[in-house]
This record gives structure tokens, sequence and C-alpha cells, in this order.
């Protein structure tokens, strides 16, 4: 009898371990994203499916991949930004994220550098909005907003721990953002330059072409889902 008992728990325990590494395996599956049947149309790529970061250079210690996402992880004394192996002039980049209280970020676009103190590119501000810390903030360094010269339309931002949804083109000077369904920004470049002296507008932001990048202020925020189409 004690025979028998021992050997039936040993039967249940190989089932649960089975059936657990079986549920892990579909769970890891289901972390990788697949585009659509009308991205694919489109030509849409994939930046970074949940699978892997072999399509971004720089700083990986607090970039890190975790659960299907690419995670801002900050630590003491490194810093540096996550940027693109490749280079984009025009394109339609959609991406997803989520915010924890008080987390700042920024989306680089056309940075043809990667000096991590000095921005070679614009950046489009990545916030959450509803912190008290940034109450007080310029209109144009909220959420979405072309950092520094053309705010964003506030409001639309999901609850911080949910997954929002953006769309960003850039096609020439004309930047426009749509975030979960409702376009925050639709901008030009030149536009909201044209009065600027030159020798004050920031460096990189007229730049034609360039990487994408994570511009990181020591926060933590998620980001998966990420794909891109150039325009041609």
């Amino acid at each position: 009898m004690k025979y028998n008992v021992t050997l039936n728990w040993i039967l249940f325990f190989l089932i649960t371990c089975t059936v657990q590494v079986q549920s892990r395996d579909k769970t890891d599956e289901n972390k990788i994203f697949k585009l659509s049947k009308s991205e694919k149309k489109e030509n849409f790529r994939f930046l970074f499916d949940g699978s892997s970061m072999d399509k971004w250079v720089g700083n990986k210690t607090e970039y890190v991949l975790e659960d299907g996402c690419i995670v801002m992880r900050p630590q003491q004394n490194i810093g540096g930004n996550l940027y693109s192996k490749d280079s984009f002039d025009n394109f339609v980049l959609r991406f997803e994220f989520m915010l924890t209280p008080e987390a700042n970020n920024g989306l680089g676009i056309r940075h043809q550098t990667m000096d991590d103190k000095n921005y070679q590119g614009m950046e489009l501000q990545i916030l959450d909005n509803e912190a008290p810390v940034y109450a007080d903030l310029k209109p144009y360094q909220y959420h979405g907003s072309l950092y520094g010269y053309a705010p964003a339309r506030r409001g639309f931002l999901k609850k911080t721990g949910e997954w929002n949804q953006q769309e960003v083109i850039a096609d020439g000077s004309r930047i426009k953002i749509t975030l979960n369904g409702e376009v925050i920004l639709d901008t030009d470049i030149n536009e909201v330059t044209k009065d600027i002296p030159a020798e004050k507008i920031q460096k990189g932001l007229l730049n034609k072409n360039g990487r994408i990048a994570f511009l990181g202020h020591g926060s933590v925020v998620k980001f998966r889902n990420i794909r891109i189409k150039k325009i041609l």
C-alpha cells in the first residue's frame, strides 16, 4: 500500500511538471507578436516582436528583454539610450507602451549618432501626464509633444499599468501621432521653427534620416510589438 501511494505521488508530480512546462512554452509562444494581414500587405516589419533585441544597440544594461517586452530598468551610474540598428527617413512606426507612476521616457526619431549627452535628433515625449510631479510642465513637455516645439493634445493616455497603442508618422517635415485611436499631434517642423533663429533650433531637429531611439529618464517603462513601414 505504501508503495502504491508513493508511486501515485511520483506520477502526480511528473504530470504536474509536464503540464507546467507545456503551459510555460505556450505562454512564451504567445509573447511573440505577428504582423496583421493588412500590415504584411503594407510592408511593415518588426523592430521588436518579443523574441529578441537583436535589432537594437546601445544601452542594453537598463533596457532589457522581459516577458516579450523591452523594459527600461534604471540602474545607478549607468545611463544611455537604446537605438535601432537601422536608420529611417520617412516612416510609419507603431508600438505599444505601458507607463508606471511618474514614468518619463522619450521616443527619438532620426537620430544620426548615439551621443547620449547631446541628442542628435528630435524627441517625442513619453510621459505619465497625470503624475502630480509634472503638474507645472510647459505644454510642449507632455506626452506626445514634439519636445520643446509643439504641444500634443492631452487626455487620451490609459491608466498607468495598462497598455497604450501609438502610431507615429514621420513624412518629411510632418509629424503625426495617434494615441489609442486619437490624433494628439499633427504638426510641421518647418512651420513651428520658421520664426526661430537657426542657431537656436535644437541640433538634429531638422535631420532627414536617422535611428529610432528610446531616451530613458530613470523610470520604468515597457515597450512591445514595435513595427515600422518605410514611406517611399
